[in-house]
């Protein structure tokens, strides 16, 4: 299993599952973060938190924690 955390800088992935439970998954899927949707990697912190990406035409700041949550292809 891939997740968006392990994803290098500048590659675009597609969701394939939002793994967690309860209000923390509801955040994440809240924010755009659903099946099928294609996210660009833009950049990644210095000291690797958080993951700057790119979604539905708008840019996000996810923690690295979140990120593993994220299973892609």
């Amino acid at each position: 299993m891939k997740t968006l955390k392990q994803a290098p800088v500048g590659s675009t992935v597609r969701v394939v599952r939002v793994h967690g439970e309860g209000a923390l998954r509801r955040r994440i899927m809240d924010m755009g973060i659903t099946k099928g949707v294609q996210i660009h990697v833009r950049k990644v912190a210095p000291l690797g938190d958080p993951l700057e990406i790119n979604l539905r035409g708008y840019e996000l700041s996810l923690r690295k924690e979140d990120a593993e949550m994220i299973e892609t292809e």
